[in-house]
Order: structure tokens, then C-alpha cells, then sequence
């Protein structure tokens, strides 16, 4: 049963939550959405990301895609499907198929810079994980960890950029602060968009084309394996190319 408060407050149209980190007008509905979620971020807490995007083109950058091949990688959770195309990892949604993951074998990767390229084909709900490791799924080992997630354009609400904890919980930083309203813009729906990751110990920053999107804190996700995922479901095509990562350490 809601509480009095909340039926009032919903009644009046007067935001959840006061001060200045509140949920933007059009996201009070998806706060209430996921308000059950045991590790959900309070929004006054959380951080803002005013950081420049960092410097992709410097020394130090290696490729996590060799072009040829996928010999550094393995696929967990599903059957879902990746191939090699031209200069891009391809990803094809198998209906029927779990959640499916193309994981790097390396699986050590802790401070670092990380940036890919990615577009649709055919939508579907996807992302890149890092610093990510193994859990238990249906059919065998599946994804545990941090997503940098890329939501179908048509999903309306623009928190691609933001990061979900798979199979750990659900949104560590969801993209629905008033603050966040430039940001929501920032995906590219018919072509390329840039995701760029930056871990530093327990700071983790995220920018979608060049936008700061997430500001995050974690003692717990702190090293592991980089993975492209197909969420399961009916279609879903989607590219990524330029995977590249830079060492901190």
C-alpha cells in the first residue's frame, strides 16, 4: 500500500525527493519503477560527472579486437550470436536464446581507458561490461558485474551511458537526474556512437559520444574481463569496432 505522503505528493505533481539531485520531470515514474531495488542509488547522493571525456588518441592504446578473428574472446549465458564483419564484432539476437556475452579471455583489466564504437542494425538492448567476471546462469556461466548500458533509441527514456549491474542488482547509476537532461540527448540513434569508460581504483566515469554520463563509486568491481552483450529477446544487430583500451596502472 502506498504511503499518504507519496499519494499526496503524486496527487500535487511536487517532485519525491528535495534538494538539488532530484529525479528530471520525466523520470519520477521510473524512480517509483525501480523503487524496490534493494541497492538502488539515492539521487541526492549521487555524483555528477563534469569531467572532460580523456584523451583517445595519446601512446598506450591497445586493441582489444585483432580484426581477423575472435581467438581473444568467448561467448557465456546463451547462444545468442557473434561473427566477424569487415572491421566490426557483429552481435545477432537468437530468440529463444538467454542473455548472451562475447567476453575478452584477459580478464585483469583494473585501471584503464577504455573507448568502442557502436551501432544498431536492428534494435536491441545492449552495452559493453568491464570490469565484469562469472556468475552462475541458466545454462552455464553468465555475466556478473558492471555494464556500461545502450538502450534502444525507442525506449524513450535515454539512459544509454548509465550502468547497470548484471546479475548484481540492477542500476548502479541510472540516468535520471534533472542534471541529466543534456545527457539523455547525447545517443545517436542511425549511426556510430562512441562509449568511453574511465576506471581509476573506485572512480569510474563513463562518456557517450564525447557527453559525461556517469560518475560512480565501487569497492567491490574493482578488476576483471571486458564483454559485448546481446540481450535476449525476439531482434536485436549490433556492431562494435574500435575497442580499444589503455592501461593506468
Amino acid at each position: 500500500m502506498k504511503s499518504p505522503i507519496l499519494l499526496i505528493l503524486a496527487c500535487l505533481s511536487i517532485p519525491l525527493f528535495a534538494g538539488e539531485l532530484d529525479p528530471g520531470p520525466n523520470q519520477q515514474k521510473w524512480f517509483k519503477h525501480y523503487e524496490k531495488q534493494k541497492n538502488l542509488p539515492v539521487p541526492g547522493e549521487m555524483l555528477i560527472n563534469k569531467k572532460d571525456e580523456p584523451n583517445l588518441t595519446g601512446k598506450g592504446f591497445i586493441d582489444l579486437f585483432n580484426g581477423k578473428n575472435l581467438d581473444d574472446w568467448e561467448a557465456i549465458g546463451g547462444t545468442c550470436k557473434f561473427t566477424v564483419q569487415g572491421d566490426s564484432i557483429r552481435g545477432v539476437t537468437v530468440p529463444g536464446s538467454e542473455s548472451t556475452y562475447l567476453y575478452t579471455k584477459k580478464a585483469d583489466f583494473a585501471d584503464f581507458i577504455f573507448t568502442c564504437d557502436l551501432k544498431w542494425e536492428v534494435e536491441g538492448n545492449t552495452g559493453v561490461m568491464f570490469r565484469a567476471t562469472r556468475t552462475e546462469g541458466k545454462t552455464g556461466p553468465t555475466a556478473y558485474g558492471p555494464q556500461m548500458e545502450m538502450e534502444p533509441f525507442s525506449h524513450g527514456r535515454g539512459w544509454s551511458g548509465g550502468i547497470y549491474g548484471q546479475a548484481a542488482g540492477g542500476w548502479f547509476y541510472p540516468v535520471w537526474l534533472a542534471e541529466h537532461a543534456e545527457t539523455r540527448k547525447a545517443q545517436i540513434q542511425h549511426g556510430w556512437n562512441r562509449m568511453t569508460i574511465e576506471a581509476r581504483g573506485a572512480k569510474v566515469r563513463t562518456w557517450l559520444n564525447g557527453v559525461p554520463v556517469s560518475n560512480w563509486r565501487t569497492d567491490t568491481f574493482l578488476s576483471g574481463a571486458f564483454g559485448l552483450q546481446v540481450h535476449k529477446g525476439e531482434a536485436g544487430t549490433i556492431y562494435w569496432r574500435n575497442l580499444k583500451v589503455k592501461s593506468l596502472d
